[in-house]
C-alpha cells in the first residue's frame, strides 16, 4: 500500500521541522522522516540562536536564556566585551527546542515518522517514490543534515569543506558571567575557528572547533580556561561533536522535484558557523513555494531556492583567511583595537553592526563600545 503526499522530508532538523510545520499549515499532506529515535536525540550544534531566529521561531521561555553580548579573548586571555543596542543570542536546550519543534509540525498537521532513515528514493520528475517507507510524494525535502541522503540518491551537491567541532555540557561551572557569549581565539587551540564558553538555560556549554585537517582537542582548551573560570566542581551532563559546513551552499541545489535546504544545503555561514537563522527562514519560503506550486500557481521552488539560498561571498573570503592560520601574536595585538571592535561586531551581530563607513571612522576615532 502506498501513501500519497504532497511533501515528504528527509530529516527533523531546524529546517525539516519548519519546512513540515509551514508546509502543513498551508494545507499540504507531508510526511517527515527521522532516522533518530526521536527529535532531538544525538543533537550536532550548539543551539545558539541569533535574535533573528529568536524572533522567527519565539520559544517558550524555559528552553531559552537570553544573552545580551559577547566577550572576546585573545590567546593571551585579555578580552573585549561587545553589546548592541536591542540584540541578543539566545542559548537554548536544543533537544527540548527540536522536540517542541516537532510538537508543532504534528500539531499543524504533519506527520513524524521516526526510527525510519530514508535508504532509497527515486523521482521521474513528477512524482517522488519512497518505496522501503511506501510513500510518493509531489516533492522531496532534503534537511538532513550535513552529509545529506538526499544528495547521494539524486546526485546534487555535496559539501566538502568542514569545520570539527566538539562540546562538553557541565553542571556547576564557576565564575561565568551570565550576561556574554565567551568566544576564544587562539590558532594553536582552534585553528580556523574558536573556542567557546555559553551560559545555557540549563547548563554550561564548553566547545571548541576547527579545520577538519587539525584534530581539536578539547582537553587542551579546558585546560587553559581553567584560568579563567572555576571547573573543580564541574560535572559533564553531555558530549557531542559534529561536523559544520564551511564552504558555503551547493550546486545543484537539486532537481525538479527534490531540493536540499538547512546544512544539507550548505547554508551555513563560512565565517560564523551559523546556520539556524538562514535554515528556518529559507525553510518556510521553500514550504510556502511548494504550496503555492500544489496550489496551481506559476512557481517553481528550485528556481526560488537557486535565486535566494546565500551566497556567502564575502564570508567564503573571510573563511579563507581564517584557514591561514593567523598567528596568536596578531591576535593578541589586535584584539581590543579599535578596528578589531568594529569587525568583531559586524561578525557577530550581522545587520545590527557597525557596517557604514561613518560609523567605522566613528568607530576608530572613539575605540569602539
Amino acid at each position: 500500500m502506498t501513501d500519497r503526499y504532497d511533501l515528504a522530508i528527509a530529516g527533523a532538523s531546524f529546517a525539516g521541522l519548519t519546512a513540515a510545520r509551514r508546509a502543513a499549515e498551508r494545507g499540504l499532506r507531508v510526511v517527515v522522516l527521522e532516522r533518530k529515535p526521536e527529535p532531538g536525540a544525538q543533537v550536532h550544534t550548539t543551539g545558539i540562536l541569533v535574535k533573528e531566529a529568536a524572533d522567527l521561531l519565539d520559544p517558550p521561555a524555559h528552553l531559552v536564556r537570553s544573552v545580551p553580548g559577547v566577550r572576546l579573548y585573545a590567546p593571551s586571555l585579555k578580552s573585549i566585551d561587545l553589546t548592541s543596542p536591542g540584540y541578543h543570542f539566545l542559548t537554548t536546550d536544543t533537544p527540548g527546542l527540536l522536540r517542541w519543534l516537532a510538537e508543532r509540525a504534528v500539531a499543524a498537521g504533519a506527520e513524524l515518522r521516526l526510527g525510519e532513515p530514508l535508504d532509497t528514493a527515486e523521482s521521474d520528475g513528477g512524482t517522488v517514490r519512497l518505496p522501503e517507507h511506501g510513500i510518493e510524494a509531489a516533492f522531496l525535502l532534503g534537511a538532513d543534515g550535513a552529509k545529506s541522503r538526499v544528495a547521494d540518491l539524486f546526485g546534487l551537491g555535496r559539501n566538502r569543506r568542514y569545520l570539527v567541532g566538539l562540546e562538553t555540557e557541565y553542571d556547576n561551572v564557576g565564575g561565568v558571567d551570565g550576561r556574554f557569549l565567551h568566544t576564544f581565539l587562539d590558532s594553536r587551540l582552534a585553528p580556523g575557528y574558536i573556542g567557546w564558553v555559553a551560559p545555557g538555560p540549563h547548563v554550561t556549554q564548553v566547545g571548541l572547533a576547527c579545520k577538519r585537517a587539525d584534530k581539536p582537542v578539547l582537553a587542551a582548551f579546558i585546560e587553559r580556561i581553567g584560568t579563567v573560570f572555576d571547573l573543580s566542581e564541574a560535572t559533564v551532563v553531555e558530549r557531542r561533536s559534529g561536523l559544520i559546513p564551511c564552504g558555503g551552499c551547493v550546486s545543484p541545489l537539486g532537481r525538479d522535484n527534490v531540493l536540499l535546504v538547512g546544512d544539507a544545503a550548505g547554508m551555513v555561514s563560512p565565517m560564523t558557523a551559523g546556520g539556524i537563522f538562514t535554515a528556518l527562514d529559507h525553510a518556510a519560503a521553500i514550504a510556502d513555494a511548494i504550496a503555492d506550486r500544489q496550489a496551481g500557481k506559476a512557481v517553481d521552488p528550485l528556481a526560488l531556492a537557486r535565486a535566494s539560498y546565500p551566497r556567502f561571498t564575502f564570508k567564503r573570503w573571510m573563511r579563507r583567511g581564517l584557514d591561514l592560520g593567523p598567528p596568536n601574536w596578531l591576535y593578541n595585538l589586535m584584539v581590543g583595537t579599535a578596528p578589531m571592535r568594529w569587525l568583531a561586531r559586524l561578525v557577530y551581530f550581522h545587520t545590527k553592526g557597525l557596517k557604514s563607513k561613518k560609523a567605522w571612522r566613528e568607530a576608530v576615532g572613539r575605540g569602539g563600545s
